[in-house]
Formats: C-alpha cells, sequence, structure tokens
C-alpha cells in the first residue's frame, strides 16, 4: 500500500521559491528509510500562482494521484482582499472597546480586511499566572484559581453585553478548566502545555468579534491560525515561521474569500508545530508577526497596526511625556527599534513586511485621525538625525578577557558557541583580539522563570572561566539610539556632550555593521535620566542648524 503526502494550494508566485526548502525538509524527514522517495512538481494554477504537490511512497509501489480542483482566478481585482488590520489586546479589552473596533472597521467601506486579533486586554498574563498556580494548588482547588474566574467572568460578561450567544466561548472555558486540573494533577507546567494554555486568548477573542460583526450586519468568519496553516519550529514559546505557511494561509483564506466573502477574523499569536503538530506561539506580540505574515502570504496592499499609541514615537512616553510620533520609518529602523524594546513592534514583524514589500502602518485604535507611522523599505534620509530613543532595561554585560591574550584563534567561536549551547541571545558586542564585551537578555525567553534565568547565568560564567577571566556586571541598560549613521559623528559627539553633562558614564559603545544604530550601555539607575536629556537634545533643539554650522566651519577650515 502507498503511503501519501500531498500538499496542493494556490501559491503567489513570489513563494515558489519554498519549494526547494520544503524539499529538504521532507527529505531529511524521510532519509532514515532509505526505501522511501520523493517526487516534487510545481505548476501554474491559475493567474496569479501555482499549486505544489508533493508525493511520498514506497519504492517499487504505484503511487495514484488525484488532480484537486483548482482554485478560480479572482478576475476582479476590486473584490481582491485589500489589507491587514491588527489590532491588540488593549483594543479589543471589553465589549466597549469591541463595538468601537467593529465600528473602525465599518468606517473604511472601501476596504476588505483580514482582521487578526490579540487575547482580551491582560487575558494572556492571567493564563500564565493561572497555569503557574495550578502546579502547586492540588487538583480540588484548581476551579477557584482566582484568574480562571476572572477570565470566566469578562468572557461571559463580554458576550452579554455584546449579546451573542455565550456558547461561543464556554466549550473553550470548560476545557480551560480541565487542562488546568491536568497541570495540578501533573505538577508541571511545561512549555509546549504553556502554549496550549496561552492559546486560549486568541481563540475566544476572535469567536466573540467574529460573532459580533454577524450581530451587526458585517459577515466575518473566525479561523484559528493553527488550522490554516500557519507552520513553524517547535520552539515552543518562541516559535518561528516556516515557509510552507505562506503557500497554505494563501490557499485557506483566498479559496474561502472567493466561493464565500467574509471578513477572515485569524487569532494572532499561534501556529502549529511541524513535527508535533502541537500548538506553539511566537512570542510576546507575536500577532504583529501573525498579520505581516498574512500580508505577504495575501500580497495585500498594506498591514495596518492598530496599537493604544499614535505610532512609533521618539521615545518611551512613560519615561518622557513629550514624545513625538515617528511619521516615517524604513523596515530597517523598525526592526532595530523592536528588537531593542520598543514595545510597539514584534522584533521579528518586519521580516515578512519587507520581503513582501508591503508598507506597515501603525495607527492608535484609540485616536483613528491621527496620521500614525508609515513603515517602507526606504525614505528621505538627507535631513534625518535621530529618529527614535529606545531604552532596554535589566540587561547583564559580560567582559570576558582571553587568558593568553595575543594569538589566541578561536576565541571568539568558543565564546558564541557557548551562548548557543545554552540558548541564550546576545544583544551588543564590542571585540578586540583578546577581549568581547557583549550584553545578554535572558527574559527574552519570556517563559523562563528568574530562577532558571540566575543559574543560566551562573552556568554561562563557570563555561566562560574556563578559556577567559570574566567579569559579570548586572542591572545595565542599553540606549539605543536609532537614526541616520551616515552623520554617527554629529550624534556621538551630542550624545557624549549631554551625558558628560549629566555625569553619566558610557561604560561601552556599539556601532558596528547595523545602519541605524548606534547602542550604548549605562547603569539602570542613570537610563531614565539619559533618555529624557537626549530626547531634549535632538528632538527639542535645531540640530539642523547646527550640522550646517559645523559643515561650513570644517569648509572655512579647508
Amino acid at each position: 500500500m502507498a503511503n501519501t503526502l500531498q500538499f496542493c494550494g494556490v501559491v503567489p508566485k513570489q513563494y515558489l521559491h519554498c519549494t526547494a526548502q520544503l524539499w529538504q525538509q521532507l527529505e531529511s524527514a524521510t532519509c532514515v528509510n532509505s526505501s522511501f522517495r520523493l517526487r516534487v512538481s510545481v505548476r501554474n494554477s491559475c493567474r496569479r500562482g501555482g499549486s505544489l504537490r508533493i508525493s511520498c511512497g514506497r519504492a517499487r509501489v504505484d503511487v495514484i494521484e488525484r488532480e484537486e480542483p483548482e482554485i478560480p482566478s479572482l478576475g476582479d481585482s476590486e473584490k481582491q482582499l485589500t489589507c491587514v488590520m491588527k489590532f491588540g489586546g488593549s483594543s479589543v479589552a471589553s465589549a466597549d472597546r469591541m463595538r468601537e473596533v467593529a465600528e473602525l472597521i465599518r468606517s473604511f467601506p472601501n476596504e476588505r480586511p483580514v482582521i487578526v486579533l490579540s487575547a482580551m486586554g491582560k487575558t494572556t498574563n492571567k493564563l500564565l499566572l493561572a497555569g503557574e498556580k495550578a502546579v502547586s494548588c492540588g487538583v480540588i482547588n484548581a476551579s477557584c484559581i482566582e484568574e480562571l474566574n476572572f477570565i470566566k467572568e469578562l468572557h461571559f460578561r463580554t458576550t452579554k453585553e455584546l449579546e451573542i450567544d455565550s456558547s461561543i466561548v464556554a466549550t473553550l472555558l470548560e476545557e480551560l478548566e480541565q487542562l488546568l486540573k491536568g497541570i495540578a494533577m501533573m505538577k508541571e507546567l511545561t512549555p509546549r502545555t504553556r502554549d496550549y494554555l496561552v492559546s486560549f486568548g486568541e481563540c475566544m477573542s476572535t469567536r466573540i468579534f467574529a460573532a459580533y460583526l454577524n450581530r451587526v450586519g458585517v459577515k466575518a468568519r473566525q479561523y484559528d491560525a493553527f488550522d490554516i496553516g500557519f507552520i513553524t519550529t517547535d520552539d515552543f514559546t518562541n516559535a518561528d515561521i516556516l515557509e510552507a505557511t505562506y503557500p497554505a494561509v494563501a490557499k485557506r483564506l483566498h479559496g474561502d474569500w472567493i466561493s464565500d466573502p467574509a471578513i477572515p477574523i485569524v487569532t494572532g499569536f499561534l501556529g502549529k508545530g511541524w513535527r508535533s503538530c502541537a500548538i506553539t506561539t511566537l512570542g510576546r506580540g507575536g500577532s504583529d508577526l501573525t498579520a505581516t505574515t498574512i500580508g505577504k502570504a495575501l500580497g495585500l496592499e498594506e498591514i495596518q497596526v492598530w496599537k493604544d499609541v499614535d505610532g512609533v514615537l521618539t521615545c518611551d512616553p512613560n519615561i518622557y511625556q513629550r514624545a513625538e510620533p515617528v511619521p516615517y520609518l524604513t523596515f530597517d529602523e523598525a526592526a532595530e527599534l523592536a528588537y531593542f524594546g520598543a514595545q510597539v513592534l514584534h522584533p521579528q514583524s518586519m521580516r515578512p513586511a519587507r520581503e513582501g514589500d508591503i508598507p506597515v502602518r501603525v495607527k492608535n485604535s484609540y485616536n483613528p485621525n491621527a496620521p500614525g507611522t508609515l513603515i517602507t523599505r526606504s525614505r528621505d534620509m538627507s535631513k534625518a538625525v535621530l529618529t527614535s530613543i529606545v531604552l532596554k532595561r535589566n540587561v547583564t554585560m559580560l567582559d570576558i578577557v582571553s587568558t593568553r591574550m595575543l594569538g589566541q584563534y578561536g576565541f571568539l567561536a568558543k565564546v558564541f558557541s557557548t551562548f548557543e549551547d545554552l540558548g541564550i541571545s546576545v544583544d551588543v558586542v564590542a571585540t578586540s583580539e583578546v577581549s568581547i564585551s557583549l550584553t545578554l537578555d535572558p527574559s527574552k525567553l519570556w517563559s523562563r522563570e528568574l530562577i532558571q534565568q540566575a543559574s543560566e547565568l551562573d552556568h554561562v560564567v563557570e563555561e566562560l572561566e574556563k578559556i577567559a577571566v570574566v567579569n559579570l556586571l548586572q542591572h545595565r541598560s542599553i540606549i539605543s539610539l536609532i537614526g541616520n549613521v551616515q552623520r554617527s559623528s554629529l550624534i556621538l559627539e551630542k550624545v557624549f556632550h549631554v551625558l558628560g553633562t549629566n555625569g553619566v558614564n558610557v561604560q561601552m559603545i556599539s556601532q558596528g555593521a547595523s545602519k541605524v544604530n548606534i547602542s550604548l550601555i549605562v547603569n539602570d539607575s542613570e537610563s531614565e535620566q539619559c533618555v529624557r536629556a537626549l530626547h531634549k537634545e535632538f528632538f527639542e533643539s535645531n540640530l539642523k542648524e547646527l550640522d550646517e554650522e559645523r559643515g561650513s566651519q570644517n569648509g572655512s577650515a579647508s
């Protein structure tokens, strides 16, 4: 009997390159048995795409393939889905907020959006806390966990206020309670179970919102991302999206829209492990990545990320209230901002948008008339100096000096292999032949407990001390200056003047290969003071005149 594995679907032409990568994954998965063979064929199926067929069968056995019906081409481009609109937890935190978001969507009659939602309000945090309590509370007490009752009350109240059937979440809430009892019985919360646990938030918020849209006359259809082709690695709590996701998502959403048009309401943050087939999550803020992945998969005109602030700001408004919206960013600038601590975007979310060359617009759901921030591949940098200041607190700095001093080849490789083995990310690096200064952010893997982070740091130091002298410095902050690095001389001149005036000692500086970022390391206790002082200097003074003055002085000197 033949074993057949088939993947058939509409694939936008720009994604047919994933065939080779998928071939390699499947080939490696079956290489343990040489009696298997793989066959891959790609053919055009419509004007906008093609289909991919992969068959796997035992040698010397005929494999009978049945052609799947082709999805018809959408001839009228005006009827296609046009954009993605992603709304975060604060935007759908209550029944009132859901009504406002629904009205916002209806205020764009010419758009045919795909909607991506996060969990309601602080539901994700409550789910995590409920899971941690379940580990030690006992099976009998699992039903009485405070956070579980909060989640039940929030979602039942929301369905009542929106006048929709509460049964759409009742089954999920029962399943959630049973899961917590299972955690209590096993007395452990594994990363795999943690991902399953937090998935309930998005699954409930999307069902509620889709039901409400249908009630008010807007035809909508709910989708769980893990059921429509979001294929990820099996790195639970921080999974990466695989290339096979794009054709799978395109087939499902495009096909359903053609056969029965309805606004798709998709769970953010979630995927399915390609080996385990278990629910995975994309890390904190992963709904942004869900949105940009859908935008690339469908080749849409724009990706809109709706937040609770007026776009990307010049600094954190909680640190300095005079922070201003940044009207334009490049994908590179946005990626650096996200990676180094800006909460507006997910660190990996810019990659699909950049690859698909799809503009990303960050808007405020509380203030929809604000222009927001437009993120594109390039922008006019001729007059740009600094774009934004980002602060990442509570990082650890390591000074590592080789014990063999000059001429020790392989020193850098040994240092970084230690971090790779422990799965700890390195943020900022400055090197010489015999020494390295770098910063670590173990909390980047947000599922880790503080005790685990501390033990890993101790282990890092222990391993590194076999080849070097190590000085561990904690309670440090990274201040990242995102802007036009071609003007780095002007930027650094002003930075050191401002910080020197405020008595702040810069312990490390890194520019490296980044074209848009200069990073400084200071003490945690001085970090907010630095951000406020730098913001005043760069955004509340006329740097253009200063730059022109410096240019004229240089011209006179020559």
